[in-house]
């Protein structure tokens, strides 16, 4: 085999390993991918209004299909993700918040990273919230902020004295913050003894009915901004 053909036939196999690398490049597509091109999907079919509230963050927003019943004549877009994280919001800020320049911005967030590892604190859960709460601030400087407090499930009752903690931070936090705000449902989903509601929660334990739904409605609408 010749110089030439020897030296042709490792530039094909390095374009092939090229290939082979890029293509599994591209199927390792981030967590919660196919959720935000679904939206992507879904404004390009019906246009979101314009300065609309947006709800975002982890599933709990996300499997509330009824959430614009739940408050008529407000511009609600929901914009919840599967079991996301404040790092998967951080990440998809520009997708799910930014783009729609909305009037207030509606997280829930922190249950899933708390429930994520034994390593993150109280402490580190309130370092995420800031940092995006920060991101929000510097491109929506006058947007409304509004936080709904980490809320008990008896699936996660082990968790609740973190969840006790980053709330108390987090609500801490934002009334020095001006255009910015913290409701409380973890109260609200309490029996007189301090145990998370059993008849609000489907059978996992984790996410709500129409019932536990219903105590959110009633303690979110008093901050909504019209």
């Amino acid at each position: 085999m010749g110089y030439l053909e020897t030296h042709m036939k490792k530039l094909f196999c390095l374009f092939l390993l090229i290939c082979t690398m890029a293509t599994g490049l591209y199927a390792q597509e981030p967590p919660f991918w196919n959720e935000i091109a679904a939206f992507k999907k879904a404004d390009s079919l019906t246009p979101a209004p314009a300065h609309p509230i947006v709800f975002t963050g982890s599933s709990s927003f996300r499997k509330w299909t009824g959430v614009r019943e739940a408050f008529p004549g407000y511009p609600i877009i929901n914009r919840g993700f599967g079991g996301s994280t404040f790092p998967d919001v951080i990440r998809y800020a520009d997708e799910t918040i930014f783009k729609y320049q909305p009037r207030q911005v509606v997280l829930y967030c922190g249950d899933n990273d708390l429930a994520s590892s034994d390593t993150v604190t109280a402490q580190v859960v309130y370092g995420r919230f800031k940092e995006l709460f920060y991101l929000i601030r510097t491109k929506l400087r006058k947007t409304d902020i509004l936080y709904v407090s980490i809320k008990p499930s008896p699936s996660r009752a082990k968790l609740m004295p973190r969840m006790e903690e980053a709330n108390r931070l987090i609500s801490d936090f934002l009334h020095k913050q001006k255009h910015a705000a913290f409701v409380d449902v973890y109260h609200l989903m309490l029996m007189p003894d301090g145990q998370p509601m059993e008849d609000i929660f489907e059978g996992d334990k984790l996410h709500m009915t129409a019932k536990g739904y219903d105590i959110w409605q009633k303690a979110i609408l008093p901050y909504l901004d019209k």
